[in-house]
């Protein structure tokens, strides 16, 4: 498992890497620059280039930088003045952070509770209710949920706040709002998989021995048909908790997707650029994890051996 572990973390540091450069060249390709101003005179222009060292060929541009990052200097914004990207992105993750696992608490728990139900009860009306949970979780983008939520619950029942994430009942909305495509994929999935298995010869088995309904949904089933839910919980758990772009601007939420949206518009490349590849070691982390997680779920996975 060790072996197995280390080349996964070998092959991550390739893959950012690998990432790092091609971003590194696309942000530098990106029309305009981020000192287009009119109040700008060459003079300007031209100290602040080179103290972004912008005045130097691209080579030695990406050597400046790699060797940067090494040391965990991400550089410092290019629109905000005296600002790093580091503290950008340290003041700004724990609320995407904090929407993310809220979201994710409240995806995994009714999205595999759902799943569970709709299998125990397949073609009947607990089934047929799920389903089409699922099928509006999928069918709606999390943009349009949120002014959902907002509207009814906010608006018009005066129930919960719409804006702002200072207190538990502002985080009630947007975390259902970011959750509820995930609620929908983890209780299809795990519908699915029930079935597969409510028909499996351990099932039988366990029948055969007179283990109680609940102890073998519970202990036999359960355990052994969330293991597709796991397998795409890696992306998902990423995606989610570094900040979902839309919602955040929509319930006004100081998180990551707010500065990466005006990074892009505004070419800062050096917040571009550390934001990118923040997302990147996260996802790559989150995969990592899973794959771990397979064989603490499912003992007949042996990682070491999935590494040779």
């Amino acid at each position: 498992m060790a072996k197995y572990i280390l080349k996964r973390i070998g092959l991550s540091i390739v893959t950012l890497l690998v990432l790092t450069t091609i971003v590194f060249v696309l942000v530098r390709l990106m029309p305009g620059d981020p000192f287009s101003s009119d109040k700008m005179t060459p003079e300007i222009r031209a100290n602040m280039e080179a103290y972004y060292g912008l005045d130097k060929s691209l080579p030695e541009q990406y050597i400046t930088y790699m060797n940067n990052l090494l040391h965990g200097d991400l550089g410092y914004s290019m629109k905000y003045v005296n600002q790093s990207v580091n503290r950008i992105i340290a003041d700004a993750f724990p609320y995407s952070a904090d929407l993310g696992i809220r979201a994710l608490i409240f995806a995994v728990i009714f999205g595999v509770t759902l799943g569970v139900v709709a299998s125990l009860n397949r073609g009947k009306k607990l089934d047929a209710v799920c389903i089409i949970i699922a099928i509006i979780g999928t069918s709606i983008p999390d943009f349009i949920m949120g002014s959902l939520l907002q509207y009814f619950f906010g608006i018009r029942w005066g129930l919960l706040p719409v804006a702002q994430y200072t207190s538990v009942a502002h985080t009630i909305l947007p975390s259902i709002a970011v959750g509820f495509y995930t609620l929908a994929m983890v209780s299809r999935l795990m519908r699915a998989s029930m079935l597969e298995v409510v028909t499996s010869d351990y099932t039988k088995t366990a029948k055969a021995k007179g283990l109680s309904k609940w102890r073998i949904t519970i202990k036999h089933q359960i355990r052994n048909a969330i293991m597709p839910v796991v397998t795409v919980l890696g992306p998902l758990v990423a995606s989610v908790l570094t900040g979902t772009f839309v919602i955040e601007a929509l319930f006004a939420i100081p998180g990551l997707g707010k500065h990466y949206v005006q990074s892009i518009s505004n070419n800062d490349y050096t917040l571009v650029l550390g934001m990118t590849i923040f997302f990147g070691a996260f996802l790559i982390l989150m995969n990592l994890v899973v794959d771990i997680l397979y064989g603490i779920i499912d003992p007949r996975i042996r990682l070491s051996g999935k590494g040779k």
